[in-house]
Order: structure tokens, then C-alpha cells, then sequence
């Protein structure tokens, strides 16, 4: 009698239509931040575009609020390996934020509440690539998710999705941000696993 049943073949990995490779499926929503979760009242929340020439389009909570906005069901992807598929979300599309903006540059930094960033090529968040998302499953995003707006650019790993975003800046090079000067790829495409540099 052999010692492993019949039909054992150990544990596979999940075959999902949709998932990248390395990376395994969830249904609940894991927290990871670089640090504390910062409150931000509604009525201290700016977010400001700054070109690279130092023009600043800036807009508070009710202004945000009241530009156009969308509902979007993307599939996200953390550099820590868990993906989670059909998420909805609730935002203003950067195609809308950037649209008045007159910029030559080709690469951003991503700012945020508590001093986080992270770069993003331009042109990633551009025809409907990105979002300023404030709510998630039609609530408004839980400050551990990143509320009360975070960004939203699914086609790359989820540190590029800043939480607390309060504003991005235009830049004619790339630069490193936060977790990119750590070491963490200066891209980040989850279908090439580029989670760190080498990679």
C-alpha cells in the first residue's frame, strides 16, 4: 500500500483567469501601511496638481466632490502576493484632474497625508489608467484603506495606489519615491513581477 492516496498531488496553485503570476487570491481586504494611519478631516483636505514649472491647480473636499466622477471594477494586486478581483471603486479619473493642466512632463510624484510618495510615469495615469478614489463597494474608503481618497492605478502593484493622497507633482525625470528608494522596483508592473529593482 503506497503512503501518499491516490490523487494526492499536493498543493497547487491557483489557476484564476486574471492573476498575475506569483501572486495568490483574496476576499477579505489586507491593511499594510508604511506607518500610522493618518485622520484627515474633510475640511483639511486639499488636493494639488503642481506642474514642473511650479503652477498649482489645487481642490478642497467640496470642490472634489462636485467634479465628475466614476465607477470603476478593477482588479488589484499587492507587491506582498495577494490579488483581489472585481473590487469597485468610486473616483475622479486623473484624465479629468489633468485636463486644463498644461505640462511637457513625462514622469510624477505622487504626495501624500503623513509624507509618503511614490513616482508614476505620466503616462500611466492617463486614458482611464488612474483614479482619485474616495469610496470603495459604495462606501466612503475606511481611513485604513487609504480614505478619505486614495489613488487608484490597478494596472500596477498597490504601493502605487497612494493612500491618502493629497496631491501629485510633475516632473521631466523620474525620481525614486518611498518605498522605490527602499529598493522596490521604479515601475512595478505585476504581469512582469517587478517588485524589486533587478526584477
Amino acid at each position: 500500500m503506497g503512503i501518499i492516496s491516490r490523487g494526492f498531488g499536493g498543493r497547487r496553485r491557483e489557476s484564476v483567469p486574471g492573476l498575475p503570476p506569483g501572486q495568490y487570491l483574496t476576499h477579505d481586504f489586507p491593511v499594510l501601511s508604511a506607518g500610522p494611519t493618518p485622520r484627515i478631516p474633510l475640511d483639511r483636505w486639499r488636493f494639488t496638481l503642481t506642474t514642473e514649472t511650479g503652477d498649482k491647480t489645487s481642490w478642497n473636499w467640496t470642490e472634489f466632490q462636485a467634479l465628475p466622477a466614476e465607477d470603476v471594477t478593477v482588479d488589484i494586486h499587492c507587491v506582498t502576493k495577494w490579488s483581489k478581483l472585481g473590487t469597485t471603486w468610486r473616483g475622479v479619473s486623473l484624465d479629468t484632474l489633468l485636463a486644463d493642466v498644461e505640462s511637457e512632463a513625462e514622469y510624477t510624484m505622487v504626495h501624500s497625508f503623513g509624507g509618503y510618495t511614490t513616482n508614476v510615469p505620466m503616462e500611466d495615469l492617463l486614458d482611464g489608467k488612474a483614479w482619485v478614489a474616495y469610496k470603495f463597494d459604495g462606501e466612503d474608503l475606511e481611513p485604513e484603506h487609504g480614505g478619505p481618497a486614495r489613488l487608484l492605478i490597478p494596472h500596477l502593484y498597490f504601493w502605487k495606489s497612494a493612500k491618502w493622497v493629497n496631491g501629485v507633482q510633475l516632473m521631466p525625470q523620474d525620481e525614486p519615491g518611498f518605498w522605490e528608494a527602499a529598493g522596490y522596483h521604479m515601475y512595478g508592473d505585476p504581469w512582469r513581477e517587478q517588485r524589486y529593482q533587478g526584477d
